[in-house]
């Protein structure tokens, strides 16, 4: 089967598409015959940098994390899932006998040790799904229902990463919301945002393209940074979706006294400069967040229920072409988004 794959040679690393051997269903498993995945950012940073926060590319790995596709077979012990079946796929797997203390009962995605598809956290790395083929448990699959296609399935983990950052704000049910940082999780956390209820959603970037990709998937006001414009003044709530720690300041000022701000963009490893004295004088919470504890689940129902995310999907790649879906999709002036390979 084919598989994209990053190989780190000396210093320098290259995506390849490797012809390796098909996987087979073992007990408890199932095999699922790829259809759509989705380039995330730690794709992209593996490919770029052979670095994706704190894990370090050590073997060949390949990248993937959300996909989408059909059962082809069926292991030993599977009883709840068909040959045929339309699935996406939730990329964790708790390692280890630990005991969680209370206050974080329920908060699997806290766990200490945790394998995640395309992911270089744990030696030997985990395999992703940007393949011919993928193998995952039958506790793994999430099943899609008939009026969501695969290719949008593909988005379901995205979403549920968005959707975990809109729940660990609180209530946004009637309230002014910013999010700062559209791309794709930014669009995302929009969209569930929406979903959830808030009142008035302004959306923040440097990129025009993005800004229309934001309005598209509802935000009420767009504010292009590039321009110089200024964020608005009084928001209940703040997504901080860019990464950029020198937006905080800003954000911080942008907040109510008392507020909430939810980091959802991954920071940087090192340090890196950000104006923090607003969070003192104004008593903000700052609140981080962290992929999904189950959310995957809520995004397939978000989908069913009529969520539209096509205007994320800008751009569709032959998995032949993956190089230049690498490329399109690390390019903010080809207007791309969540860029989608397709993988047969």
């Amino acid at each position: 089967m084919q598989a994209v794959r990053v190989h780190k040679t000396g210093g320098a690393v290259e995506l390849r598409v490797d012809e390796v051997p098909d996987p087979k269903a073992g007990h408890g498993e199932v095999r699922i015959k790829m259809e759509w995945g989705g380039i995330c950012g730690s794709d992209l940073a593996y490919w770029r940098h052979g670095v994706s926060g704190t894990a370090v590319l050590k073997y060949p790995l390949t990248l993937g994390h959300e996909v989408a596709g059909t059962i082809d077979q069926i292991g030993p012990g599977v009883t709840t899932l068909n040959v045929g079946d339309r699935v996406t796929v939730h990329p964790a797997t708790l390692v280890g006998e630990h005991v969680m203390p209370p206050h974080l009962e329920g908060r699997d995605n806290l766990w200490p040790e945790c394998r995640y598809f395309g992911s270089a956290a744990c030696s030997p790395h985990e395999e992703g799904g940007f393949s011919t083929y993928k193998v995952a448990r039958e506790d793994q699959i999430r099943l899609l229902p008939s009026n969501v296609s695969t290719r949008h399935g593909a988005v379901a983990e995205p979403l549920g990463v968005a959707t975990h950052a809109v729940n660990r704000a609180g209530s946004v049910a009637g309230k002014r919301i910013l999010v700062n940082g559209t791309g794709p999780i930014g669009a995302l956390v929009v969209a569930a945002a929406k979903r959830a209820g808030a009142a008035t959603i302004y959306a923040a970037d440097m990129s025009e393209s993005a800004l229309r990709i934001a309005q598209a998937m509802g935000a009420d006001e767009t504010i292009n940074r590039s321009e110089g414009a200024p964020l608005p003044a009084e928001v209940d709530l703040a997504f901080e979706a860019s990464g950029a720690s020198r937006a905080l300041g800003d954000i911080f000022l942008s907040v109510v006294r008392g507020g909430r701000v939810i980091q959802v963009g991954n920071m940087a490893a090192s340090e890196s400069p950000a104006a923090l004295g607003q969070l003192v004088t104004r008593e903000l919470e700052y609140i981080g967040s962290f992929r999904f504890i189950d959310e995957i689940t809520d995004a397939v129902d978000s989908l069913a229920g009529g969520l539209d995310v096509e205007p994320l999907l800008t751009h569709t790649f032959d998995i032949d072409d993956a190089l230049r879906a690498f490329e399109t999709a690390a390019d903010r002036s080809t207007g791309s988004s969540k860029v989608l390979l397709k993988l047969s």
